[in-house]
């Protein structure tokens, strides 16, 4: 047996007995989900202390206190999402202002760069979150995109422009991870999915927001200026409104600072739920969380299954060909006669519908169904592709298998694929390892990114749609598959009831 086969059995066999022992970690959980009669019933018989103060109706913590933290947060999101999509409609304007439209190498490098950046920027976001905490690492984020956008509004050479788009994808790369993290941590636990979602539904509107923006590019010389210049006003927001949000206690707790994360439990939860949050973060302390994690510890040892589990998921996430539809839809929907415009308005619309029924679903069905049911629909989304490519469909039942499984490719993908793995990694990994294992499966998924949007045209000429999306349809089955074998449910649960059972003692 292989060392990851090892890992992978001592993780199901983990959560097999994480399972099992639900109903009684439940009634340890600072801010759980009674979801059941029997649950309840569960709590009336508790002997300890906390099932008799929860048995007097303590209940969950209300929601509407760690909701406008969660929003501040998002604005990363929103963020990343604007400028993933800010040159898609200003691109060719940007070129003919700055000399380089006759240069697609030039026009590539506007875009490539940014994603380079964004590789960095993941990989240090470990040690800065860690190191500063995560408000601080949030500002970190905002302040190069800020910097970045301001320099590409302003630049009279293509030399600038790319300058720019380097300073803003290290803070797209920083954003993501943290976002994810910082969600998860203040999160409760009965409601850490649909908050979590928030994220996915924010780079929608991101990217939907850059695309109306970026309308009148065509129109109006100099426009494209202004599309950089509006990314700064969110930017500045959240570098200011997170000087007023909650630090994660999860993290002071570890740093030892034990009674700044009661003061911010208090602000989170609710002055009721504070003694049982800081109980749940007493059980889960091995006593090694000041001790500095070394690059090496994720990648073998007790960590790796974890890290391999989240680094798998975000590399078939991005092997099933998402980020090839949302890069080159307008070119397959011009191919059908379609105008780019509605074409990325279409995309746009199934990708925030689709996100917006993930955030309703997330904390009832839990994350396994979702990615199972989300992988499944993209492979029969990209057979629809494959089929209208083919010689069995033409002309109008071409175009109409074709734009629809591209738009059903994308609605799946939000419903699970799109909004989960990053949850999910937030929730699994544990506390000390946290930040830094995040942005390690976070640049496995940049680099993969990168690849897929660098090669999916040249092989899309060299071995046809039909081959192609064939493949594509394999790497959502291989997820199907993975997911089916590896990934454990974890709604309802805290943090902390999750590392105990997955992580047994050194």
């Amino acid at each position: 047996m292989s060392a990851a086969e090892h890992y992978l059995s001592d993780f199901r066999q983990g959560f097999y007995n994480f399972a099992m022992r639900g109903r009684h970690l439940d009634a340890y959980s600072a801010y759980k989900r009674v979801a059941s009669k029997d649950h309840i019933n569960a709590y009336d018989r508790e002997e300890s202390s906390v099932g008799l103060v929860n048995a007097k109706g303590i209940g969950n913590p209300s929601w509407r206190h760690s909701l406008p933290h969660m929003l501040v947060a998002t604005l990363s999101s929103f963020l990343f999402g604007y400028h993933l999509g800010v040159v898609n409609e200003t691109l060719d304007s940007i070129s003919m202002d700055l000399g380089f439209s006759g240069n697609p190498l030039a026009k590539g490098l506007v875009v490539s760069t940014c994603l380079g950046a964004a590789f960095f920027g993941s990989i240090f976001s470990g040690w800065i979150l860690d190191g500063v905490g995560h408000r601080r690492a949030f500002q970190l984020c905002a302040l190069p995109m800020i910097i970045g956008a301001s320099m590409s509004a302003t630049t009279k050479s293509l030399w600038g422009m790319l300058l720019g788009r380097i300073f803003v994808g290290t803070g797209m790369g920083i954003g993501p991870p943290v976002a994810a993290i910082y969600v998860s941590e203040i999160s409760p636990a009965f409601i850490r999915g649909t908050f979590g979602s928030f994220t996915q539904i924010a780079t929608c509107l991101g990217l939907m927001g850059s695309l109306f923006i970026g309308l009148p590019a065509k129109d109006i010389v100099g426009w494209w200026r202004v599309c950089f210049w509006v990314s700064t006003v969110p930017a500045a927001v959240l570098a200011v409104c997170m000087e007023f949000c909650a630090e994660s206690p999860q993290w002071l707790f570890k740093r030892g600072r034990g009674t700044e994360a009661e003061a911010e439990f208090e602000k989170l939860l609710g002055a009721a739920h504070v003694k049982f949050a800081i109980a749940e973060l007493s059980k889960s302390d091995r006593g090694d969380e000041l001790e500095a994690v070394k690059f090496s510890q994720l990648l073998y040892g007790r960590h790796f299954k974890m890290v391999f589990i989240g680094s798998t998921i975000f590399a078939l996430q991005q092997l099933s060909g998402i980020n090839a539809v949302f890069y080159f839809s307008s070119t397959v929907f011009k191919s059908f006669g379609v105008p780019s415009d509605l074409a990325n308005i279409c995309v746009g619309i199934a990708n925030l519908s689709g996100s917006v029924v993930a955030m309703i679903l997330m904390d009832k069905l839990g994350r396994k169904v979702l990615l199972l049911g989300s992988f499944s629909g993209m492979a029969v989304a990209m057979g629809l592709q494959v089929t209208g490519a083919s010689s069995y469909a033409s002309g109008s039942g071409a175009l109409s298998l074709s734009v629809g499984g591209m738009l059903l490719f994308v609605l799946m993908f939000s419903l699970g694929a799109g909004p989960v793995p990053s949850l999910l990694l937030s929730e699994i990994l544990p506390g000390r390892i946290r930040a830094k294992a995040m942005s390690v499966c976070m640049a496995v998924h940049w680099v993969i990114n990168f690849f897929v949007g660098l090669l999916f045209l040249p092989l899309l000429e060299q071995i046809g749609p039909i081959v192609l999306y064939t493949i594509f349809a394999t790497f959502c089955l291989l997820a199907v598959i993975f997911v089916k074998r590896n990934v454990v449910e974890t709604k309802g649960k805290s943090l902390q009831e999750i590392e105990i059972a997955l992580i047994p003692p050194q």
